[in-house]
């Protein structure tokens, strides 16, 4: 890998901007590579592939960076629709190219559910797309138990998100040095935030609370199709 000045970063979330928790880490990332020198942008697959013109956009602002950082949730076992769309686009794009620009390739996923684990394939299919794209693997980071953090700004989100942020200073660290994220980072940023009961345990309330806003508390257990 190269010492990066210019660093990409692509939310893969469909949310509003800034509600995400895609963002968030991207946010925070970005943040510490700005610190140690790289100049950061940050562009959203929604946006970016809404129209064939923002979409040249993505893959110009793509042709300029140095280092590309891609967040998402997980959907499922994999990525969403719309971040695998733009790796397609993306792989397409530089395939063609004689030379493509040297650049690294980062990948953050995170997911619902408890153990960051359930990231595995979806990082598999981001190491494939950087070797099919010609970038250099800089290594994968995998969060479980994603919806705790919930878009908040990982400075204001306490001791829970210790080892979150730990793992990111420590990419941002040998990313700005031109070496991929350690696998210590990778190591903090799969320990569990809070226990597995206590997660689960708030994500029911906050299931019921959801039902109670939106007026269908009452129909949680109905099974429609049962006879």
């Amino acid at each position: 890998m190269n010492v990066p000045k210019k660093a990409l970063f692509l939310i893969g979330s469909a949310k509003p901007a800034g509600e995400s928790t895609s963002e968030a880490l991207a946010t925070y990332l970005a943040q510490r590579l700005e610190q140690q020198g790289v100049t950061t942008a940050t562009m959203h697959v929604a946006r970016a592939l809404r129209t064939e013109t923002r979409t040249q956009e993505l893959l110009k602002a793509i042709d300029a960076a140095d280092l590309f950082v891609l967040a998402f949730p997980l959907y499922v076992d994999a990525l969403p629709y719309l971040a695998a769309e733009a790796l397609e686009r993306i792989a397409a794009h530089r395939q063609v190219q004689s030379s493509p620009a040297p650049a690294a390739f980062l990948a953050i996923a995170n997911c619902g559910f408890p153990e960051a684990q359930h990231n595995t394939t979806a990082l598999a299919i981001c190491q494939q797309f950087a070797g099919a794209a010609g970038f250099t693997w800089a290594g994968g980071l995998a969060l479980g138990a994603g919806g705790a953090v919930n878009g908040r700004d990982l400075g204001e989100a306490g001791g829970m998100v210790r080892n979150v942020v730990q793992a990111l200073d420590l990419a941002a660290a040998a990313l700005a040095a031109g070496d991929p994220a350690p696998a210590e980072a990778a190591a903090l940023m799969a320990q569990p935030m809070m226990p597995v009961r206590m997660y689960t345990l708030m994500g029911g309330l906050g299931w019921r609370k959801q039902a109670w806003d939106n007026g269908v508390y009452r129909q949680l257990r109905a099974q429609p199709f049962d006879q």
